[in-house]
């Protein structure tokens, strides 16, 4: 699989939260398809990929998750002149919206600009602050009795951007938090061949992670593993970021340790990692992550869980940056462990105290 083609395409896709089906569902399934021996969809829009495992049965079972949905707008109003207000869906950074090129998915896709007053006629208390989103608009430069047949309140807007291959093996675009993670599962899936391995393993993309968590809460209780792995996005060194609150990008996947992380997995995650040669980073998670990792760990009776993240700069902009080579290494170092879990482990794991 070539993981560079597969996360440009799963960039330029759209699948806002709570509408992954729109598009970027069927992307992550058509990936998936021949790297497991089932895909199946759940009512929460998750896209799950079965890989039976070929240990003795109760074979133990593995869930990997990445969320596929990415941060959006709604609009809530058609105003007069056919410019539309809208609100965030998930965490928009209002600071870098205007001057931003936007999709409207109307009756059918429209390219729009947000607009905002212009520097000459803002008065100078004005410019010392950021724009409201409030008093941001959507234009799609049509007439208003066209706007209004076209675009109804509760239709979704996505960031338009093409995907940027910057120097070396970096990557630059929308929505690569968290489609860096999905991409890490099928790396993972693909590095499975080389093995043989005891365990089921359920590769799901989630949806809703931007607003709930609820893709992975969901998907975890249906599937009941024994251990669950989140692959997310942690915040790359930048200009301005305290060192301590970064990992580098390119040196690297970072592994979570912490309230939300088991620490028999972190162990197992960092072992694999040295015996393929995979040079990791410890990103420090005092309490809960805020990732899919939360969701799962506190399911049922509770999972034992992990966290690996790729390093990832300009996070919930249109730019977010990261290098491919992070993420080939997590799918080898997930690999590498996944193939080392069997039963005993997965005893020690609910015996370890």
């Amino acid at each position: 699989m070539d993981l560079k083609e597969f996360l440009k395409k799963a960039s330029l896709a759209h699948g806002v939260s709570g509408f992954e089906y729109m598009h970027i569902a069927q992307v992550v399934k058509d990936a998936m398809a021949g790297l497991v021996d089932e895909v199946k969809t759940d009512a929460l829009g998750n896209v799950i990929g079965i890989k039976n495992g070929h240990g003795p049965d109760p074979r133990p079972r593995i869930m990997l998750a990445g969320h596929m949905d990415e941060i959006g707008l709604m609009v809530t109003k058609i105003e007069e002149g056919g410019f539309l207000r809208f609100a965030p869906v998930g965490g928009v950074d209002q600071r870098v919206l205007p001057g931003h090129e936007v999709i409207v998915y109307g009756k059918r896709p429209l390219t729009g600009v947000i607009g905002v007053k212009p520097p000459h006629l803002t008065s100078p208390e004005e410019t010392k602050k950021a724009h409201k989103m409030e008093d941001l608009f959507i234009d799609t430069g049509l007439p208003e009795a066209e706007v209004r047949n076209l675009v109804r309140v509760g239709d979704v807007v996505t960031f338009k951007r093409q995907v940027s291959e910057l120097m070396g093996d970096r990557l630059s675009g929308k929505a690569l938090d968290d489609r860096a993670g999905v991409a890490v599962i099928l790396a993972c899936l693909e590095e499975l061949k080389k093995y043989k391995v005891d365990a089921d393993v359920y590769a799901v993309a989630t949806s809703q992670e931007e607003v709930s968590l609820g893709g992975a809460l969901v998907s975890s209780y249906g599937l009941q593993p024994d251990i669950g792995i989140a692959i997310d996005v942690c915040h790359g060194e930048t200009p301005g970021v305290p060192e301590w609150r970064t990992s580098s990008v390119g040196k690297g996947p970072a592994l979570a340790q912490g309230a939300n992380i088991h620490p028999k997995v972190f162990e197992a995650l960092e072992k694999a990692a040295k015996e393929v040669g995979v040079s990791v980073q410890k990103e420090i998670a005092p309490a809960a992550t805020g990732t899919d990792a939360w969701a799962i760990q506190v399911t049922r009776a509770g999972v034992a869980t992990g966290l690996v993240s790729i390093p990832l700069r300009y996070m919930h902009t249109s730019v977010e940056t990261l290098s491919m080579g992070d993420i080939e290494g997590a799918g080898r170092l997930l690999a590498r462990f996944i193939a080392s879990v069997d039963a005993g482990f997965v005893k020690e794991l609910k015996t370890w105290i």
